[in-house]
C-alpha cells in the first residue's frame, strides 16, 4: 500500500459503532429491526461518495456495491462481507467509543461503569497492543466490533482502491448484510444480483487468524403439553408444564455436553430460551458439533432424557421439532483450495502468520458456502464480543485494510479464473 495513504478505518467505525443496529431474534421480520437499515443507508451514501456507482440497499437491509475491474486478465469476482447488527446480548443502545492513545499495559476502568475492568490478565491478547491504541465502550454497552469492525475495514479498502486505480484486481463485489447474530443474515440475500464466485467474511478475531471451518449447527424446539385445572382444586388433576421443563433441563449433564463444560472440538447442547404456562411450554436449545454426522446423536440423546422424563407424567405430551439452521462450511471450501490459498498469500505477503482455526458458532460465510458460494472468514481484530469489555487494536484494523488490497492483488495475479 501506498506509505502516504491515510487510513480512514478508525473513523469510519467511530461513526458506525455510534448507530445502534441491535438485531431481534423475535421479530420475524426482515430484517429484525428497522434501525439496522440506517447503517446500510448511511453505508451505500458513502460507497456513492467514493465513486462506487451502483451501491444501493435494498427493502431488506442488504448492501450491494461493484468496484469494476481494471485488468485485462479473466480473474473470479470476489465478495467481501460483513454484517451491520450487534448481538441482543448485550445493549447497543447509546454507544460511546472510546479511543485509548498509547495504551500503556494497565487496567482499563470503563467510566460509565466502573466495574467493568478490562485487563491483560483477563485478555492476554492486549499485551500486544502495548504502546498503539485501542478502542473500547464506555461500560454500559457492547461496542459493536462485531461486526462494524468488518463493516469499516471492507469500506477502507473499497476507499483505497478507487483512490489507487493503478491497484490491478478483478470485480470485486461488496456485501453488507442484516441479522446475522440472529441466524437470518441470509434469507433475503439476492445470489444472482451479487453474482458472486467466491467470497470473504470479514467478520473473524485477532491478527492473522483464518477460518475455513464452523460448527455444523441444528435447533430443537420441545413443547410439552400438561394438563391444567384450577390450582385451587388441581390435587391428582394437575401437570404442570413448565415443572416438566424444568426437570427436562435439570436431567442435562452437568459436567459435560455443554458450552460451559467444552472446547476445541466438543459439540454440545446448549438451553437457549424457555418459555411458556403451565400448561404449555416450550425449550428451544442449540445442538452444535464440527462433525455434521454427530448431530443426529445428540438430538437422539435429548430426546430419550425429555421422553425419560415424561415417562413419569403419563397425561402428558411432548413434540420434539429439529431445525438445520447452518452446516460446516469446510465441507464445501475443501473443494475450493484455490480460495485459502489466496487469502494465506496475501498474509504472507504482510508479514502475517496464518493461523487456522475452527469458529466455535458460525458466520453467514456458513450459509453461503452451502448456497453456492463458498466462503471463509477473515480477520477482522475484534475482541471480549457481545460484552461490555468488547475491544480493538486500531493497528489490527488497519493491517486487515492492508491485507484486503494486498488479497485483491493475489487473486488478480494467480491466474486463477472464472
Amino acid at each position: 500500500m501506498d506509505a502516504g495513504y491515510s487510513y480512514t478505518v478508525v473513523e469510519r467505525f467511530m461513526r458506525y459503532v455510534r448507530l445502534d443496529t441491535q438485531s431481534d431474534p423475535q421479530s420475524g421480520t426482515h430484517p429484525s429491526s428497522e434501525k439496522q437499515k440506517k447503517l446500510s443507508a448511511l453505508l451505500a451514501s458513502e460507497l456513492l461518495a467514493m465513486g462506487v456507482e451502483d451501491a444501493h440497499t435494498d427493502e431488506f437491509g442488504y448492501v450491494y456495491a461493484t468496484i469494476p475491474s481494471n485488468t485485462y486478465k479473466s480473474v473470479p469476482v470476489i465478495c467481501f462481507c460483513s454484517h451491520v447488527d450487534t448481538a441482543p446480548d448485550c445493549s447497543g443502545t447509546h454507544v460511546k467509543p472510546i479511543l485509548h492513545n498509547n495504551y500503556d499495559g494497565k487496567e482499563i476502568v470503563l467510566p460509565d461503569d466502573v466495574s467493568q475492568v478490562i485487563s491483560t490478565e483477563e485478555y492476554p491478547y492486549l499485551t500486544k497492543h502495548i504502546g498503539n491504541r485501542i478502542i473500547t465502550a464506555s461500560g454500559l454497552t457492547l461496542l459493536g466490533a462485531d461486526d462494524k469492525a468488518g463493516v469499516a475495514e471492507i469500506m477502507d479498502m473499497a476507499n483505497y482502491l478507487v483512490s489507487h486505480p493503478e491497484i490491478k484486481h478483478g470485480t470485486i463485489k461488496i456485501l453488507f448484510t442484516p441479522d446475522e447474530e440472529v441466524g437470518q443474515g441470509t434469507a433475503k440475500l439476492d445470489l444472482q444480483k451479487l453474482g458472486a464466485n467466491f467470497a470473504y467474511t470479514l467478520d473473524g478475531g485477532e491478527l492473522g487468524t483464518f477460518e475455513d471451518e464452523t460448527f455444523s449447527a441444528d435447533g430443537v424446539v420441545i413443547t410439552i403439553h400438561g394438563v391444567i385445572s384450577h390450582p385451587g382444586y388441581a390435587k391428582g388433576k394437575m401437570i404442570n408444564a413448565l415443572k416438566i421443563a424444568g426437570e427436562i433441563l435439570a436431567a442435562l449433564p452437568k459436567s459435560e455436553w455443554s458450552p460451559e463444560t467444552t472446547d476445541a472440538k466438543q459439540g454440545f447442547v446448549h438451553p437457549l430460551r424457555i418459555e411458556g404456562l403451565a400448561e404449555k411450554a416450550t425449550l428451544e436449545l442449540l445442538i452444535r458439533d464440527f462433525d455434521t454426522n454427530l448431530l443426529l446423536d445428540h438430538e437422539i440423546r435429548l430426546r430419550n432424557i425429555a421422553q425419560s422424563v415424561l415417562l413419569k407424567y403419563p397425561k402428558a405430551s411432548m413434540e420434539f421439532d429439529v431445525h438445520e439452521q447452518y452446516r460446516n462450511m469446510k465441507e464445501v471450501l475443501d473443494n475450493h483450495p484455490q480460495i485459502a490459498a489466496c487469502a494465506e498469500e496475501a498474509y504472507k505477503r504482510v508479514g502475517l502468520t496464518v493461523i487456522k482455526e475452527p469458529i466455535r458458532g458460525g458466520t453467514d460465510g456458513s450459509r453461503l458456502s452451502f448456497m453456492g458460494l463458498p466462503c471463509p472468514n477473515l480477520f477482522t481484530g475484534m475482541q471480549a464480543i457481545h460484552s461490555k469489555h468488547e475491544w480493538i487494536g486500531v493497528k489490527d484494523m488497519e493491517k486487515a485494510v492492508e491485507m484486503l488490497v494486498t488479497l485483491v492483488q493475489v487473486w488478480e495475479e494467480s491466474g486463477y479464473n472464472s
